[in-house]
């Protein structure tokens, strides 16, 4: 009964000793005696008691690590702490075990060297607009030595910039004279725009004025021409319709009739003058000689 128990349980470590289940995402190296053997896949896998052993388990996974913070010198001689994250995946489980004793210092320590040396090629302005150049930079250099450890190299990102206080003040203080400057200008353009509305403004409303004038103008000049016109055929109308009316029975006598009377009038209104002078002829048939000689002068332009 014992020796069933004894062999019970060298049965159960022998098999525990022979099966490896490998979770996903993971490689497992077996070394045999001592030297590299194989690298376990995912799932079920056997190997040989005393004899294999598995020297290394990695993670085939996407691996943040935190590279520590550290204060890098840029072109100017400006000190500034700078912090950040590198992302990498294990693609080579042989080479992740045997090209480097410890591949995640490895890549945390080259990227500390390879991001003080971009920086230093930088100038303080230069390194908050440069982020993604200083990413790109520090991932290249870093991939092309990780190929030897079996490492991929995914993405590099700058967590934190933190210039000292003095730098941070003297930066803040640029930026507010910076807004102010703006500021000013913006109210300037503002005042000038405003001058230029006013004047655009007032010169339009001068064209304005001067081309209603100029219509008025134009139209008071055709009101009077229209008037003269008016006039002129009205007094063409009623030299006509005299002219008919002399023509007509009795219409030499009626115009005989009319000069005497103006003459008439007119020797009346000579009169009634105080500064006027009349001589009155002594014998009045001159005046109707006069008349007379009027009334011949018409009937000779009514014979023509």
């Amino acid at each position: 009964m014992e020796i069933a128990i004894v062999l019970l349980i060298l049965a159960v470590i022998f098999i525990s000793r022979t099966v490896r289940i490998v979770p996903q995402q993971h490689a497992w190296v077996r070394e045999r005696l001592g030297k590299y053997h194989d690298t376990l896949t995912p799932g079920l896998n056997f190997v040989v008691p005393f004899i294999d052993k598995i020297a290394y388990k990695h993670s085939l996974k996407e691996i943040p690590l935190d590279v520590p913070s550290q204060v890098c010198i840029t072109k100017d001689n400006t000190q500034l702490q700078v912090d950040g994250i590198l992302y990498f995946q294990v693609t080579d489980a042989k080479l992740a075990s045997y090209g480097s004793s410890n591949y995640l210092m490895a890549i945390s320590q080259l990227a500390q060297t390879t991001l003080r040396s971009v920086i230093g090629k930088l100038e303080l302005d230069k390194t908050f607009e440069e982020r993604a150049t200083i990413n790109h930079s520090v991932i290249a250099a870093i991939d092309e030595a990780a190929l030897n450890w079996g490492v991929k190299v995914l993405r590099y990102e700058i967590k934190d910039l933190t210039p000292p206080k003095e730098i941070l003040h003297a930066m803040q203080s640029q930026i507010t004279a910076e807004r102010e400057k703006r500021a000013l200008i913006a109210a300037s353009e503002g005042r000038r725009q405003e001058q230029i509305n006013i004047a655009t403004g007032e010169r339009e409303a001068a064209i304005a004025r001067s081309e209603g004038e100029k219509q008025a103008a134009i139209n008071n000049a055709e009101g009077q021409a229209e008037a003269i016109i008016t006039v002129a055929e009205a007094t063409a109308k009623g030299i006509a319709y005299v002219a008919q009316s002399i023509e007509r029975p009795g219409g030499i006598q009626a115009v005989q009739l009319k000069v005497a009377e103006k003459a008439v009038e007119a020797y009346s209104k000579v009169a009634q003058d105080a500064t006027t002078t009349l001589v009155v002829p002594g014998d009045m048939s001159q005046v109707s000689t006069l008349i007379a000689s009027a009334m011949k002068m018409t009937q000779a332009t009514q014979v023509k």
